[in-house]
């Protein structure tokens, strides 16, 4: 389960994701780019669900 941590950068808010506790290069982003995935999720899940299918064939 994906680890989230909110954070700061530059005064800013950032959101933070880590696969674990270990993780040595996490996925960090600010509003901007949280407004981007918000408004691209369903794109998001359908790139997901096809890249799953063919790692899984």
């Amino acid at each position: 389960m994906a680890k989230v941590e909110i954070t700061e950068y530059r005064g800013k808010k950032v959101l933070v994701l880590r696969r674990d506790e270990n993780d040595k290069f996490p996925f960090s982003f600010g509003l901007s780019k949280a407004r981007l995935i918000l408004d691209s999720i369903e794109e998001i899940k359908k790139f997901v669900e096809e890249a799953e299918k063919e790692e899984n064939k």
